[in-house]
């Protein structure tokens, strides 16, 4: 019997996603927003939706999974709000249920670590949002749903290599400013492994062995491209974004014991330094 993977908003991680499981015979029906993406999905064997603009009832009966990519906006969660009636319908037939959230819905916690554990205390909008969002699909009746608290996601086309060619990549400084992060190939593996060992009602940290400070990942960059250090920059005197500015409002160590536990997880890459390394053949 074929299995049906009904990714809502088939973005960067959802794409490595398909990857591994249209080889396994999985049929995917990815939504997306605009024709030419439709396009661009349609050739990676995925069969494209426009939604909004297209009923969900035939994509969600079809379906045995259910992978939410959307983000939430200033309304709350878009999905809900749109097909939560479809959604609740389905969910006595969905095996599996995965929502991509973030660890920004734990807050800042100085540099130190947290875990699936740790309260959610958010200090910026967009934490709070994810933490509303949360809440919203786990008050869907019956909905067999997987938490992913994703890290900062890099891999083939987003990564520091471009910045640090073209001359724009700055090394901000703050003092005890930590990050933790995870490749897009890391993702696709940990959604494959619970898709296969469904446990509703999870929540999984998606982040690598090794936080870092960003100054250290954009170095190693221009190292391995043989280029001269970015100039550093102090975090007072950045001339930065609002929302790049909002990353650094909080500094933590997000722990993954979890995936590997539960779900039998073996990073490719645990640290930047082997992902970057990979990216190598691929960005530059």
């Amino acid at each position: 019997m074929t299995r049906t993977l009904l990714s809502l908003g088939h973005g960067y991680s959802a794409r490595y996603l398909a990857e591994l499981l249209i080889p396994q015979g999985w049929r995917i029906i990815g939504t997306t927003r605009s024709a030419d993406k439709a396009r661009d999905i349609a050739k990676t064997g995925v069969e494209p939706l426009i939604w909004p603009g297209t009923d969900l009832g035939d994509a969600l009966a079809a379906a045995d999974s259910v992978l939410v990519s959307v983000g939430p906006g200033p309304d709350g969660d878009p999905v809900l709000a749109q097909a939560r009636p479809l959604i609740e319908a389905a969910a006595p037939h969905l095996r599996w249920v995965g929502y991509l959230s973030t660890t920004g819905v734990y807050g800042d916690h100085g540099g130190d670590w947290v875990d699936e554990n740790t309260a959610l205390e958010p200090s910026t909008e967009r934490g709070k949002a994810r933490v509303a969002a949360e809440a919203a699909w786990r008050g869907v009746p019956g909905l067999p749903l997987h938490i992913f608290r994703l890290a900062g996601i890099y891999g083939p086309g987003r990564g520091p290599f471009a910045k640090v060619l073209n001359g724009t990549a700055r090394r901000i400084i703050k003092p005890g400013q930590v990050f933790s992060r995870i490749h897009v190939e890391d993702i696709a593996q940990v959604l494959a492994a619970s898709l296969d060992r469904p446990n509703p009602g999870a929540v999984y940290n998606l982040c690598d062995d090794d936080p870092a400070p960003p100054q250290d990942v954009i170095g190693h960059a221009a190292e391995l491209l043989g280029m001269p250090l970015p100039p550093a920059v102090a975090f007072e005197d950045a001339d930065m974004s609002p929302m790049a500015r909002s990353f650094y409002a909080e500094s933590k160590k997000v722990r993954n014991d979890l995936i590997k536990q539960e779900l039998g997880i073996d990073l490719r890459y645990p640290d930047y330094r082997k992902g970057l390394r990979a990216m190598m053949t691929q960005d530059t």
